[in-house]
Formats: C-alpha cells, sequence, structure tokens
C-alpha cells in the first residue's frame, strides 16, 4: 500500500492504532501508510494539548468564584507571561526542528546534543524572567491597565506565576523535544501528571478545603507552578532513561557551539515569530481593558475557552511539523507535503464541529464562567464572533507550524508580522473604538487576522521552497 492509497483505516485497524498512540510505540514515521502515522502522532498531541488547555479553564473557572477582579488578574498576568511562552515555544520551534530532522536521518546522538543545548538556552531565559517578575511584579500589572483593587488582589499571583516560570518554560521545550523524536506519549504522560496535581490543588489552595489554607487567586499560582514542576521532574527522568528515542548521556552535558549557532538560529526567528503572535495578543488586552474590568473579564473568559479548542488542535499541527520535519531528514519531502494536508483535512473536522458547538452554545457555556450578567454577555458575545473563523484556523495552524517543522522559520515570522501587528491590532482599535464595537469589535478583529493568515499561508506553502530549507 503507498502513501497516496492510504487513508485512516489502515490493516491495523483504527482503535487498535489509537491505543498504541497512547501507550507509546516505537515507529518509523519517514516510511509506512501516512494515515496511520498521523494518528500514532497526532492522538497522544491532541491529548497533551487538551491537557495544557485545562491550566487555563481550570484556573479562570474557579477564579470565575472570587470575582472580576480575580479573572482579570489570571488574564493579565498571562498576558505578561507571553514573554515565557514566547521563549518556550521559540526554542520548541528550533529544538523540534533539529530532533525530527536528525531523527528522520537516523542520528539519535544529533538529536540529544540539539536537546541539551535547548534545555540550557531554557533555563537561561527562564533565570531572567523569574528575577524581574519578583522585583517587578505590581509595576507590571500597573504598566497592562489594571485597576487598583486588581493590583492589591492579584501581585502575589502574578509573581508567584513569573518567579516559577522556569516550570512553564521547560515543560513545553522538553515536551518539544519527545514530539519531534516522535514519542508523543511521553509528553502526554508528563502533562497528564501536571494537569492532574493541578487540579486537585488549585481549588483546595484557593477556597482553602481541608488542612490548606485560603489563599484565594494566589492559591491557582501555586498549585499550578507545583502540578507543572512534578511534570518537568518526570521530563528529565525519562531522558535519563535508556528505552526513548532521544536519550541524554553525561558526555552531551556541555554546550557546543557548531549545535548551538543552528539552535539560535532557528530559535531565535522562531522566537520572534512567536513574539509578534504573543505581542498581538497583549495588544488586543489593552484596547479591552480600556472598556473596564468587566469587559476585560469578559473577553479573557471567551479567550480561555477558545483556548481549550485550539490548544488540542495544535496536536495536529505539531504532528504534521513532526512528519515533515523527519520527512525531509529521510529525503522524502513528498511524503512531508502529503502529511501536511492529510492532517489540515482532520483538523478541520474538528474544529468545525467544536466551532459550531460554541457558535448555538456559546451563552450558556460562558455562564458557566461566571455569574455576572454583563461579563457572562460579553464572554458569549466574543465567543461566537471569533468561532466563525474555526474552518479557516484549522488550516492556518497546520500550515504555519509545517513551515517550522522544515525549518522555514522565517515564512510563518512575516506572516504574523502582517497579519497580525499590521493588520489585527489596527483593526480591533478601529472597530472597537471608532465603530464603537467595543470588546465585539476585537473578537472580529482576531476572526479576520488569523482567517486571512491562513489564505496566505495556503498559497506559499503550494509553493514548496520550505523542501530546500537545510537544518
Amino acid at each position: 500500500m503507498t502513501d497516496t492509497q492510504t487513508h485512516v483505516q489502515t490493516p491495523h485497524g483504527f482503535w487498535q492504532t489509537v491505543f498504541e498512540a497512547i501507550r507509546g510505540t516505537h515507529h518509523d514515521y519517514t516510511s509506512g501508510p501516512i494515515g496511520r502515522a498521523i494518528i500514532l502522532l497526532a492522538v497522544p498531541m491532541v491529548l497533551e494539548m487538551l491537557m495544557e488547555s485545562l491550566f487555563a479553564v481550570a484556573d479562570i473557572f474557579w477564579a470565575g468564584h472570587l470575582g472580576s477582579a480575580a479573572v482579570a488578574t489570571i488574564n493579565l498576568t498571562e498576558s505578561m507571561l507571553t514573554v515565557v511562552y514566547t521563549g518556550a515555544m521559540g526554542l520548541s520551534i528550533g529544538v523540534t526542528a533539529m530532533v525530527a530532522r536528525r531523527i528522520g536521518e537516523k542520528n539519535p546522538t544529533g538529536a540529544a546534543e540539539a536537546a541539551v543545548q535547548g534545555i540550557a538556552l531554557g533555563v537561561i531565559i527562564a533565570v531572567i524572567v523569574g528575577v524581574l517578575g519578583v522585583l517587578f511584579a505590581p509595576n507590571l500589572l500597573g504598566i497592562m491597565g489594571a485597576a487598583p483593587d486588581v493590583i492589591a488582589l492579584g501581585q502575589s499571583y502574578t509573581r508567584i506565576m513569573l518567579a516559577g516560570n522556569i516550570v512553564i518554560l521547560l515543560i513545553f521545550l522538553i515536551n518539544a523535544i519527545f514530539r519531534g523524536a516522535g514519542d508523543a506519549a511521553i509528553a502526554l504522560r508528563v502533562l497528564t501528571i501536571a494537569n492532574g496535581i493541578n487540579l486537585v490543588l488549585c481549588p483546595m489552595l484557593m477556597f482553602g478545603v481541608g488542612p490548606f489554607p485560603r489563599l484565594g487567586v494566589a492559591g491557582a499560582a501555586i498549585g499550578t507552578t507545583i502540578g507543572r514542576g512534578v511534570g518537568v521532574l518526570y521530563q528529565f527522568y525519562r531522558l535519563w532513561r535508556r528505552d526513548g528515542r532521544v536519550v541524554i548521556h553525561r558526555e552531551q552535558l556541555a554546550l557546543k557551539a557548531a549545535v548551538m549557532k543552528t539552535l539560535l538560529r532557528l530559535s531565535g526567528t522562531g522566537t520572534f515569530q512567536v513574539f509578534v503572535g504573543m505581542a498581538s495578543w497583549i495588544g488586543l488586552t489593552r484596547i479591552n481593558a480600556s472598556f473596564g474590568t468587566e469587559a476585560l473579564a469578559g473577553y479573557a473568559i471567551a479567550i480561555r475557552i477558545i483556548i481549550f479548542a485550539l490548544l488540542p488542535s495544535w496536536g495536529l499541527a505539531n504532528a504534521a511539523a513532526t512528519l515533515v520535519g523527519q520527512s525531509l531528514g529521510a529525503r522524502k519531502p513528498e511524503r512531508g507535503e502529503q502529511a501536511v494536508w492529510r492532517a489540515a483535512l482532520y483538523n478541520v473536522v474538528f474544529l468545525g464541529a467544536a466551532g459550531l458547538v460554541f457558535i448555538v452554545f456559546a451563552n450558556p457555556i460562558a455562564q458557566l464562567f461566571s455569574k455576572d450578567p454583563t461579563v457572562a454577555a460579553i464572554a458569549a458575545d466574543c465567543l461566537r464572533i471569533i468561532s466563525y473563523g474555526y474552518l479557516f484556523y484549522a488550516y492556518g495552524m497546520v500550515l504555519t507550524n509545517s513551515f517550522n517543522g522544515a525549518g522555514d522559520t522565517w515564512t510563518p515570522t512575516w506572516l504574523n508580522l502582517f497579519c497580525f501587528w499590521l493588520w489585527e491590532i489596527p483593526l480591533a482599535w478601529v472597530l472597537a473604538r471608532h465603530f464603537n464595537l467595543g470588546p465585539q469589535g476585537v473578537a472580529w478583529a482576531v476572526t479576520i487576522a488569523f482567517s486571512t493568515l491562513a489564505v496566505a499561508s495556503a498559497v506559499l506553502f503550494r509553493q514548496g521552497r520550505w523542501k530546500l530549507k537545510a537544518v
């Protein structure tokens, strides 16, 4: 059976393949049926991203019971944590591309060297951000437009989250190593452990259940940080074991100039790429903050729900990136291209269903997260508007991530720069302020900008220049 003849229903059976994907299996992703390869990679990656999205939704759900100031605190802090997410995701782009390419070349030693250099860079970034966060947490909230009551209530939450940013960065980065290598099931286990701890600790610490003290919104920060910290310890344990695709040995614990240079080139562009996208969210949050705490809280709830659906679909995008990188390493670019279009089609089905649910049930979903009728109404409107573009998001997410998997980090960087900074933010300001649409205007800008990104990505991907990138 050739790749072009392969469908999701493989000779192994769909559910058997799903079970193998969750359990973890050693599989050569550079050969065999593409549909099976996508399932083996995407199922644990989708579940991994679902676990990651639960971090965001769980915190905002419980914070909604503390009032709009607590919700606003988490939203503003998450906006500031974009610095951490930018570093983590930027490094992840470079590490995933290098690890996937080395695995495709059948060079596990080179993959392990790339992993070590990436972790070293991640630790350096985390230390700098942590020190600045501890020292300037209240000032940073003020810069973001927080009201005095939000600063008073939330500075402890912000300080804890920024101080413990190293666990956020490492859990992202090391899971990217596992994904690039094809060990997606390990990444899933990491976030399952971290999330389980977070889901139990957060409400207990926030509301003082049993022997735990009542810490309010700061309890969410402590629970989240502890959960992710345990996940990072498990990651290091797996990297030292001898049964994975990427195994770090003691003699590899040194900086290597050639590997670091390549990683910095890829990750530098990747970091700027992610920064462009993340900074646009900061700009949108700042625009919403000008309409008051209720508007900011409603928008925050909508975005958290949106992320809940979008993060699992990033699993399919990550699977496509891994297959592209490994296929190029094995000198099979056409296989990588077929995998991308197949993964994009699967993503359309998933996000199309999620978008339909959000459009139809926006009001009752928003009311689960806030009892304030004004906040819930704003959240529902934003949720419905952004969901209109889900079919475009499905293609855009897979295509832009596939460029990165190939090591072509500049193409999505320029796309992000145009679509988000030069198009989305000005459009959001005009719709929200000039046309008096408020938070709904910001939501329309998100939908339009991401749809533009999807169309432009498809045109550039078909040109095929990404197949020529050396990593």
